[in-house]
């Protein structure tokens, strides 16, 4: 018998292979890489710099194909589908903080993180609504209209995380998100990360160099040679 789509994995990665052609040759980046990943799972990728961490989370994004393999999204292949249903796909289920928040600086804090719900179609009044409740949980409720470009950088990345969470997608994926933070608000952006985790059973899945954010995360997987391996106890992260 089959297995059903609710006994399977929120993610299932199957031979994922990412090349791509320089001037010196093919490079391989990704190697018939497997993962599975539960629904409420917390994952570190650690590994060198250059191995493909970000590639891999690209991918699995779906913002860049692989060059062979599966990826199946509660089942369904997702790269069997359209440009535009991908796009639908990413705009409702994942959830994406970057190192580099790209917030929009044009935009205030609840504009930008309106935005997503209104590229779904979503009303504004609504999107209003439940982005002041997401920037109040961040802990920027008094700062809703204040232009982005004018707020700190931690303040920024709360904002990124907002508008991140804030269609409550089953799945985040984060690139060193808090890299560009002093400890301390490296700290709370985490916190609020698995604050979701905890209370909303957010699957996440972070890029990272921090070995605090790793150990917190708990399931630590290295990114090496084109495979993901389990950390082994006592090492450390890079």
């Amino acid at each position: 018998m089959n297995e059903s789509r609710a006994d399977r994995p929120l993610v299932e990665v199957r031979g994922l292979t990412r090349s791509f052609e320089s001037g010196g040759g093919t490079i391989e980046v990704l190697r018939g890489l497997d993962l599975d990943i539960a629904k409420g799972d917390r994952i570190a990728i650690v590994g060198q710099s250059g191995v493909g961490k970000s590639t891999l989370l690209h991918i699995l994004g779906t913002l860049d194909h692989p060059t062979s393999g599966e990826l199946f999204f509660r089942g369904e292949n997702v790269f069997d589908r359209s440009r535009e249903a991908l796009a639908g796909l990413r705009g409702r289920f994942i959830g994406f903080v970057f190192q580099f928040h790209h917030l929009l600086p044009e935009f205030s804090a609840i504009e930008n993180v309106m935005m997503p719900g209104l590229i779904q179609g979503i009303g504004r009044a609504e999107m209003r609504t439940r982005s002041e409740v997401m920037l109040g949980d961040v802990g920027l409720g008094h700062r809703l209209d204040q232009a982005v470009g004018k707020l700190s950088g931690g303040e920024r990345q709360r904002v990124a995380v907002a508008r991140a969470l804030v269609l409550d997608p089953p799945l985040v994926l984060a690139d060193e998100p808090t890299g560009n933070l002093d400890p301390a608000t490296g700290d709370q952006v985490a916190e609020l990360l698995f604050e979701m985790n905890r209370t909303r059973g957010t699957t996440l899945v972070v890029v990272t160099h921090s070995k605090r954010m790793a150990e917190r995360l708990g399931r630590v997987l290295v990114l090496s040679e084109g495979r993901l391996h389990d950390e082994a106890p006592g090492s450390a992260v890079v």
